[in-house]
């Protein structure tokens, strides 16, 4: 950490705090669900809308950091979670509720979409580096957004939004005063651009493998506490965190020490494997037995997250903020259906369908992976000459 400068730490930190909002609704979704009389698929909105506003936002918001620069895109970003979560906390029903979050959501697309950019621009290191520090801040977020629920929620379903909001609000502070806009910033681009890149066949094949794995992600963390109805607020908060710990960990500590050693895309196919079988028993195992699962998804969870980020920007030839984009918009679309959908199933066909057809999803991007991953191998071995020099 002490070779980063301030706005790296400040912008790491305020990442941080903008995933807690991610998770922070985990613990609370049966609470909310029989505070408000809604149903487990009304419930998934607080997801859904939040998650496809973001998808939505992405076309955008890194096009917008090149004509009005990345810091004031952050911090415009923050403001609008600032007053979105605190809003959430007075919402007086499921709908409001529901377009709270996605106003929550918008906020969050302008901050994140130039956080990995600020965060890669400043360091001054490598981009490995760079990308590691951000998956920190990332997973510590979403490991963290839960344990804020389950605490606060114990004592009001609202409180843990006007936390949020405190905290982000702090984030926007550190950010004001630390970051300041690169003195070299790239060219204007138009959302045309973000197409553009998803053209490219390493650019579009690593977002559509990511959006398969996406889909599988937010099962686990949006929709998975809806299985866990009856058990305690604080029960589940401790165990969302103990995910987000070992998905922190993973992304930092674990892929670090096995990518040199196996390679990114072998890592990565190795790693969907996993995954299926993580989702495959989630289908038949419930109660207590499905917790220890979801906190071993872990595991798979922040080494995907690390390899999928890491292959955004590496594979792409294009800018970081057209690269961020173009990943961020196909990533969060397929985040922002997991919710709904899987809720929806979940009440008509068992509680247990969900991940299974999340398995299902991650099998197609494994089988894709294994059958096209050489398009990501000579993505990478190109760019790398090109950093080298070599032509």
């Amino acid at each position: 950490m002490s070779r980063f400068p301030a706005a790296v730490i400040a912008t790491a930190f305020a990442t941080f705090i903008a995933f807690i909002g991610i998770g922070v609704v985990d613990p609370l979704l049966a609470l909310i669900g029989k505070a408000m009389g809604a149903t487990p698929s009304q419930v998934e909105w607080l997801f859904t809308s939040y998650i496809a506003v973001m998808a939505l936002a992405m076309l955008v918001s890194g096009v917008l950091a090149t004509r009005i620069g990345g810091r004031r895109t952050m911090l415009i970003g923050l403001c609008l979670v600032v007053v979105f979560a605190f809003l959430s906390g007075k919402a007086p029903s499921i709908g409001v509720l529901a377009i709270m979050r996605a106003g929550w959501g918008l906020g969050n697309a302008l901050f994140t979409s130039t956080a990995l950019s600020i965060i890669v621009g400043a360091s001054g290191g490598s981009v490995a580096s760079a990308i590691t520090l951000y998956e920190a801040a990332l997973g510590l977020g979403i490991a963290s957004g839960p344990l804020l629920g389950g605490f606060l929620g114990s004592l009001s379903w609202r409180f843990p939004f006007f936390g949020t909001s405190a905290l982000m609000l702090l984030a926007l502070l550190a950010t004001f005063f630390t970051v300041k806009e690169p003195a070299k910033r790239e060219p204007p681009r138009a959302a045309k651009d973000i197409f553009v890149a998803l053209r490219h066949p390493a650019v579009l094949f690593n977002a559509l493998v990511g959006l398969c794995y996406s889909y599988a992600f937010f099962t686990i963390l949006a929709y998975s506490p809806l299985t866990l109805n009856g058990l305690p607020p604080s029960l589940l908060g401790y165990t969302y965190f103990a995910w987000g710990i070992v998905v922190a960990l993973s992304s930092v500590v674990i892929v670090n020490w096995l990518r040199p050693l196996v390679g990114v895309v072998r890592l990565l196919w190795l790693n969907l494997v996993g995954l299926i079988v993580v989702f495959v028993l989630a289908g038949f195992i419930h109660g207590y037995g499905l917790l220890i699962l979801i906190v071993v998804s872990g595991l798979f969870c922040g080494i995907g997250n690390a390899l999928f980020t890491t292959l955004a920007m590496e594979v792409s030839p294009f800018s970081r903020s057209i690269s961020s984009g173009a990943y961020n918009f196909m990533r969060w679309a397929g985040a922002a259906v997991a919710p709904i959908l899987s809720g929806f199933i979940g009440e008509k066909y068992g509680m247990g369908i969900p991940f299974l057809i999340a398995a299902m999803l991650v099998l197609v991007g494994w089988i894709a992976l294994w059958r096209y991953g050489s398009v990501l191998d000579n993505a990478l071995r190109a760019n790398l000459a090109k950093e080298n020099g070599v032509s």
